[in-house]
């Protein structure tokens, strides 16, 4: 089974970026836990370091259903801002969704058509009279790329192929955050109020509030137990 997953800040401010970097930690943390493989096919920075505006995941695994029952929807951590320290407000939400009925690129070497030329130097000059320059062209896409990095042809077509398949999977993804984008603003404001999992201060793992409450009726069972044996 594979599930594609976004976690984004949406449209909110800096501490939320800040947040997803934090949540992604986490969640990875968790994926491991679950034997999950995963795959990062997208990130995009934000406006300070260590922050993101959001990230694109590729998971595979059994059991995904369950697993990203606890995570989908809105994210909220509470805590005061780091970055504006006057800032009165303390709820800060990010989500989490899954990109749903969109296909994956499956990019294949058969795909790409290979064309050889003399590498260029700047003028117009050659730089050598053989063959070592590779335009590297993804029939379904229609993307191409040019590389003469190496006087080795077989080089320059090793890179080709990294380059291209970067560029497939960049317009992708672009497609993907576009189609987000429609539908963040509805998202949020109809899960903001009930999320998924509240986190507190930094130590986000520690701080997670379990909604099960599983953890609270273990510990009163035990308590009961142990009073019924007082009693005998």
């Amino acid at each position: 089974m594979e599930k594609l997953i976004q976690i984004t800040s949406g449209r909110g401010p800096l501490e939320c970026q800040w947040v997803v970097s934090k949540v992604l930690k986490t969640f990875l943390e968790e994926v491991k836990e679950n034997n999950i493989e995963y795959e990062i096919i997208h990130r995009e920075n934000g406006d300070e370091n260590l922050t993101l505006k959001s990230v694109t995941l590729l998971l595979k695994g059994k059991d995904l259903k369950e697993f990203l029952q606890t995570w989908l929807g809105s994210i909220c951590w509470v805590g005061k801002s780091t970055f504006r320290k006057l800032h009165k407000r303390s709820n800060w939400f990010i989500g989490i969704f899954e990109l749903e009925n969109l296909k994956t690129i499956d990019f294949k070497e058969r795909d790409i058509k290979f064309q050889t030329t003399r590498s260029q130097g700047s003028g117009g000059q050659n730089v050598n009279k053989v063959n070592t320059a590779v335009r590297a062209t993804h029939f379904p896409s229609k993307q191409s790329v040019f590389v003469q990095d190496s006087r080795s042809q077989l080089e320059n077509k090793k890179l080709s192929i990294i380059r291209l398949k970067e560029k497939v999977m960049g317009v992708y993804i672009q497609q993907l955050e576009s189609k987000m984008k429609e539908t963040w603003s509805l998202n949020l404001q109809v899960e903001r109020g009930n999320p998924v999992r509240t986190f507190t201060g930094t130590d986000f793992k520690k701080n997670y509030q379990d909604k099960s409450y599983k953890r609270q009726r273990n510990v009163l069972k035990n308590e009961l137990k142990n009073y019924s044996n007082d009693l005998n």
